[in-house]
């Protein structure tokens, strides 16, 4: 007979019905004749995914250890995944509206980012298809397109097939922004690799703009030269122009430089905006230096394991030769430290691009750039605490819904993260939630099984309930739950 009950989800409940993803699943529900109940088996999905994430079959197993327990039998779960993979731009959408009466969203700025999932299979079809995985495995992936507040809170998401081309994906996504969440004024802010020109030129109009990551290493000749002559730079107050190449390196360690210009090109107008860090400058070398053991160590001990090396990878630092001086193939290739690549790099070091249609202050603009950590946290949180990937699932349907509750799992946590204000780590939340567990007596009520401590403090001052007396009575448990479900 089963005496432990979870209750950390009683806290995503609450934010979940805050969110009025219940009354989501009911407007759904009215459209269709299923006897399951969407709700209950979306709620246990989500909850689930942040505090026991596994397979469907786990989490239906899981969803019985909860103090409200489930009631829906596994097969629903499946055909629900359909529902709501269906109804998947309707929930978006209302998420989206229904989350500005939680909190303020900070939705004048917008981060996108693209990640990929992979799949523990071999054979490609319809999403599942190879492409460049992040993680350098090799199955097929799915590709996903975020779009988050300035808040690091999630907004939009799309799922794309896996050898899709990243530029292509933040177009389609922002037109459903543009047309289903009544939110047209904005700035949208990418690294490089996914501002195509076309893509600037998007955000280039009515009241949206641009900000993007721009490698001054790929700039054009000369603007090469423009962006790293140590002439010119000025400090974010004061009107003094610096030459980096005389200035006292400890003095200004700290002080971050700038320059700026506009540049028209391909029929855009933009403005480039360089900065440089003596501080930036150090930690580049040092991460160089570390590759760079590292590479000699691979030279030294396994030559024969050096193969084509990926962008960043520390192999690149590693030159090869397979000829002679006359230009002949050699007996023996010989494998050294590339002190050219070295060089070459050195020469970027302390150096970082930004492009914008924005008029104003530089530190500001680059300031903005500089919160896309965010997003990268987002994909990292999704797929190492939440266990996104690997994908099991094949229909195409379930596999969307599958990244919905991730999202929205998601979508819950950074507002109990920022309920907490911005307190604790991911770590220290998650984990907190899942050691929230009940010892039940029948016929008396609840004895909490955790330790007090300050985060749980924090989590019963932020939500007006408490869970952590000697023992939470049957009574008291029932008007808790009434409360989370308000």
């Amino acid at each position: 007979m089963q005496r432990r009950y979870g209750g950390g989800y009683l806290f995503l409940q609450r934010v979940y019905h805050d969110l009025g993803i219940d009354k989501i699943c009911k407007s759904i529900a009215s459209k269709y004749k299923f006897t399951y109940d969407l709700n209950e088996i979306l709620s246990c999905l989500v909850y689930g995914r942040v505090l026991d994430p596994s397979s469907k079959l786990a989490t239906h197993q899981f969803s019985q250890t909860l103090i409200e327990g489930s009631e829906f039998e596994l097969h629903h779960t499946y055909r629900a995944l359909c529902v709501m993979a269906e109804q998947m731009d309707l929930i978006q959408s209302e998420l989206y509206r229904n989350s500005k009466k939680v909190s303020k969203r900070n939705d004048a700025i917008l981060y996108y980012d693209c990640t990929n999932y992979f799949f523990e299979i071999e054979q490609e079809d319809g999403l599942k298809q190879y492409g460049h995985s992040k993680e350098h495995r090799p199955n097929p992936i799915v590709q996903m397109g975020l779009f988050m507040d300035g808040d690091g809170v999630p907004l939009a998401f799309s799922i794309n097939p896996g050898n899709t081309n990243e530029q292509t994906t933040l177009r389609p996504l922002e037109k459903k922004i543009l047309a289903d969440f009544g939110h047209a004024k904005f700035i949208v802010c990418t690294d490089a690799g996914l501002s195509s020109t076309a893509n600037r030129k998007f955000n280039n109009t009515n009241e949206r703009s641009f900000i993007t990551t721009q490698s001054v290493k790929q700039l054009k000749g000369y603007l090469k030269t423009w962006a790293t002559d140590p002439a010119g730079w000025r400090l974010t107050k004061g009107d003094i122009v610096y030459d980096l190449s005389v200035l006292d390196v400890g003095e200004h360690y700290e002080s971050v430089f700038y320059k700026e210009r506009w540049i028209k090109d391909d029929g855009l107008e933009q403005r480039l905006v360089v900065t440089f860090s003596f501080k930036y400058r150090a930690y580049q070398r040092q991460i160089r230096t570390r590759q760079i053991e590292r590479a000699q160590k691979l030279i030294d001990s396994a030559p024969k394991s050096i193969g084509k090396p990926r962008q960043n990878d520390y192999k690149r630092l590693i030159s090869k030769t397979s000829v002679t001086e006359e230009g002949e193939v050699a007996e023996k290739t010989v494998y050294a430290i590339d002190e050219n690549r070295i060089a070459e790099e050195e020469a970027y070091d302390g150096f970082y691009g930004v492009c914008t249609d924005l008029e104003g202050d530089a530190a500001q603009i680059t300031e903005i750039n500089r919160r896309r950590w965010q997003i990268e946290e987002c994909f990292r949180i999704m797929k190492h605490e939440m266990k996104a990937r690997p994908v099991y699932l094949s229909r195409e349907d379930r596999i969307k819904a599958h990244f919905l509750t991730c999202f929205i799992a998601l979508m819950i946590y950074r507002f109990i993260e920022k309920r907490l204000g911005d307190k604790y780590t991911c770590f220290e939340i998650i984990d907190g939630l899942k050691a929230m567990d009940f010892l039940k007596v029948k016929g008396e009520g609840y004895i909490p099984l955790y330790t007090r401590t300050d985060f749980t403090d924090d989590l019963h001052k932020a939500f007006g309930f408490h869970t952590d007396y000697q023992i939470v009575t049957i009574k008291q448990m029932r008007k808790i739950i009434r409360l989370t479900k308000r």
